[in-house]
Formats: C-alpha cells, structure tokens, sequence
C-alpha cells in the first residue's frame, strides 16, 4: 500500500484500526480491497489536485463498517461508516480539518446510495473505490460476493441478458451488466477513466471467452 502525505504516526494509528476491522469482511470487501482502494485514491488524487491527506484517508477507513450487500440497509453503510470514521479519528487527535472532508467523503462514496459530490476529495474516493470494481479483481470480487449470496453463476436461458433487464439479485453475470459496465460512465475525473479503460477491456475479454465456452457455436 502507498503511504500518502499524511503524519507518519497517525497514518500508522489509523491503518492499524482500520486492518483490524477488516479481518472479518468477506472477501470482496477486506483489507486488501482497502489497500487497493487506498493506492488507486492516492494515484487519482497525485494527478487531479486533489488533497491526498484526505482522500487516502478516506479510503483507508471507508470501511469501517459495511453491512452485507443483502441487507435491506446496504446502501446506508457509508453513514454509519462515517460516525464510525469520525469517533476514530477525533480518539486519534486528528484535525478537524482532515475530519470533516473524510466523513463527508466515506458517507456517499457508496456506488448504491447514487449520491454525486461536489468535494474533489469526495470524487476521489468515488473513484477510487469504483476502480477495484473494474478488471480482474473486480470480477474475483464479483464472483466471491455471488458465492456469498449463494446465487448461481448465469441464467441459463439467458446468460448474457440479450432479451431481459439484468437481475444481479438472482444471478451473478448480471453484475456485469447491471453495474460493472456501468461504472466507467459514473467515474467523475480523467485519470479515474483512464484507469478504467484497460480493466473494462479485460471484462469484455472474459464476456468473450465465457460465450464461446457456454454458448458454443453463438458467435
């Protein structure tokens, strides 16, 4: 994981936290996910201006609490997680002007709350989190959240949704379509798109490759 422009010792603190509330998530929602997430939102954040204090840090706590993605309740984790991120860092002695942009950030960064911000720093962690939606691992995250919820790979009288609405609730290629290809047109900043570019294209690579092996002869 990068280390941002951040008090080395309150960096440390706060990773700290962080990775110990982590080590129960599933998969597609641990600490190595905020490890990545962390790196893409420093990366972005380098390159648009942004503050890097504030969107590293958002990233590192975003999830301090996250309730399960079959939670009638799931789009309102980033709320909670925020008065979560807050206690923490007002425990460490962070400023309240890391404090403020931080929570703001974590509170709408979820993909299903729909919220767009207005804070640079808010779009980052948006961004950033959107990011490791995308590609390879965004698909082992996919994959690992459909074994999860217990639903079947693809619907088998139509995989690829060529004829129905995607119902990524009951079958777990629908995720592809119902979100992940969605999400380069909801990424906010040029380098955020940049980033998506060549992880779309391996998703529809593996589109490609997983027709010809259960559609065979479908073209």
């Amino acid at each position: 994981m990068m280390t941002p422009a951040l008090d080395p010792a309150l960096w440390a603190r706060l990773k700290a936290h962080a990775e110990r509330r982590a080590t129960s998530h599933e998969p597609a929602h641990d600490f190595f996910h905020v490890e990545r997430v962390v790196d893409n939102a420093i990366t972005i954040a380098r390159a648009e201006n942004a503050r890097e204090s504030v969107a590293a840090t958002a990233a590192l706590l975003h999830e301090l609490f996250n309730l399960p993605k079959s939670h009638p309740d799931s789009r309102w984790s980033g709320d909670v997680c925020a008065e979560h991120a807050r206690a923490l860092l007002v425990a460490e002695g962070a400023s309240p002007e890391l404090i403020e942009p931080v929570c703001a950030a974590i509170r709408d960064h979820s993909f299903s709350k729909g919220v767009v911000p207005a804070a640079l720093e808010s779009k980052v962690l948006q961004d950033a989190d959107r990011l490791d939606a995308l590609g390879a691992i965004g698909l082992a995250r996919m994959w690992a959240t459909c074994a999860d919820m217990k639903r079947p790979f693809y619907s088998p009288a139509d995989p690829f949704c060529t004829s129905r609405v995607p119902d990524d609730k009951s079958w777990g290629l629908d995720h592809v379509y119902k979100k992940l290809l969605v999400v380069p047109d909801r990424l906010h900043l040029p380098t955020s798109r940049a980033m998506a570019n060549e992880r779309v294209a391996f998703i529809h690579a593996f589109v490609r490759q997983l027709r010809a092996e259960i559609s065979p002869g479908s073209g």
